[in-house]
């Protein structure tokens, strides 16, 4: 097994997926037609902040499930020898946005994540930790003293077992759903076998109790930047560019 100090090494034979298909209505006010991917956060376009992570973490095979405005990513990415660009010819949602791509993901473990969050922690420890549970799928689930903002994930024993939607009238503290996981190659044919569009809501939630591995790190920097509210607060978090 990897050290888990040794961070370099992580993701070096588990290949990417980044799900950033999306429209951004959420933030389209603010972006206008800059793709969310690119949003200047520290003066960097959140994807150099989030590659560049990824490459610390050793990630050789990155792949980038493009949408709406995919273009200007795809370009804005050409120089980096590691990120192959797919483009959707329509929004699919999480889950078809990884169906679409899933031709490319070949590692015996593929590294999913949602292209408009971040979340600084050790992913050394969380492949291991996968890795033991001997799970399909492993989600890391974050503690969080609101949870209005988010669904709620319910976990006993390290294993999530249910999940609630969001709600307005939610509050209080719970779990979240930092929307990064771990899927053995068994978990991502059980996908491509559904039609489910969401990820969250539809794959996830369908699952027989106990499927998933519920992996909680401690001291994370997580944010969900897809908002205008959150947006501006993000570069209390992100790196400061040197």
């Amino acid at each position: 097994m990897l050290s888990t100090n040794d961070k370099k090494h992580a993701l070096r034979d588990i290949d990417v997926v980044i799900l950033a298909g999306g429209l951004g209505t959420r933030i389209r006010s603010v972006l206008g037609e800059t793709p969310k991917v690119l949003a200047p956060i520290n003066d960097q376009p959140y994807i150099d902040h989030l590659l560049n992570w990824l490459d610390l973490n050793g990630a050789s095979k990155i792949i980038l499930s493009l949408g709406y405005l995919g273009e200007k990513v795809a370009v804005h990415v050409a120089g980096r020898s590691n990120v192959e660009c797919i483009i959707e010819p329509k929004p699919q949602g999480t889950g078809g946005g990884l169906r679409f791509c899933r031709s490319l993901a070949k590692s015996d473990h593929v590294f999913v994540m949602n292209g408009d969050t971040w979340l600084e922690t050790d992913l050394n420890a969380f492949v291991q930790a996968h890795k033991i549970s001997k799970k399909e799928v492993s989600m890391i689930c974050l503690p969080v003293r609101n949870i209005s903002q988010y669904g709620r994930v319910i976990i006993e024993k390290d294993v999530v077992v249910n999940f609630a939607e969001k709600s307005r009238g939610s509050y209080g503290s719970g779990n979240i759903n930092a929307g990064i996981y771990l899927f053995s190659q068994r978990a991502l044919s059980l996908l491509c076998s559904s039609n489910a569009r969401s990820l969250e809501t539809d794959f996830f939630s369908n699952l027989e109790k106990g499927y998933i591995h519920a992996y909680t790190p401690d001291n994370s920097k997580f944010i969900d930047f897809g908002t205008p509210e959150n947006l501006a607060v993000a570069g209390a978090i992100f790196p400061k560019k040197k």
